[in-house]
């Protein structure tokens, strides 16, 4: 199931500090991991997006869309629901703001807080390094080749 998420909710409630210039892109760069783990897809809308950058970047699954000053992410995230109709079903948003949350289940889509998708992101990321150790680690066996084979002695 797919993500809309309000990325400013979002933010802190994973350890980021939101005065960090780089705490966008660090959200983007979890998320990456999360979409890959997951093998969905999200789209995060952050407020305050410059003049003269992209409105909208592609990181892999991760789709950024940076509103204007003159719009709020909240806005656009209800557009996006708008747009998307009956579809609209088969998202989650992620938002602790209650009038995204409102707009979300209106059209039918499933609501989850800022504080419930990061401990799943938490979880996603707890699974990744536990499966890290899990495929770095060599049974005995395996040590015990690689030591004859360092000192010269590997019998064939």
């Amino acid at each position: 199931m797919p993500y809309l998420i309000d990325g400013h909710n979002l933010i802190p409630k994973l350890g980021i500090n939101l005065e960090d210039p780089e705490d966008e892109m660090q959200l983007i760069n979890l998320l990456q991991i999360f979409c890959r783990l997951r093998q969905t897809q999200v789209e995060i809308y952050f407020d305050g997006g410059l003049p003269g950058q992209p409105s909208r970047q592609k990181f892999g699954s991760v789709q950024a869309h940076f509103v204007r000053k003159e719009f709020i992410a909240d806005a656009a995230i209800e557009a996006r629901l708008l747009k998307l109709g009956r579809n609209a079903r088969n998202w989650s948003v992620v938002s602790s703001d209650r009038r995204v949350q409102s707009a979300a289940r209106e059209v039918h889509a499933r609501v989850l807080s800022s504080d419930e998708f990061a401990l799943t992101v938490a979880e996603v990321r707890t699974e990744q390094s536990v499966q890290n150790k899990t495929d770095a680690s060599l049974s005995p066996q395996d040590v015990s080749e690689w030591m004859e084979l360092f000192k010269g002695k590997k019998k064939d």
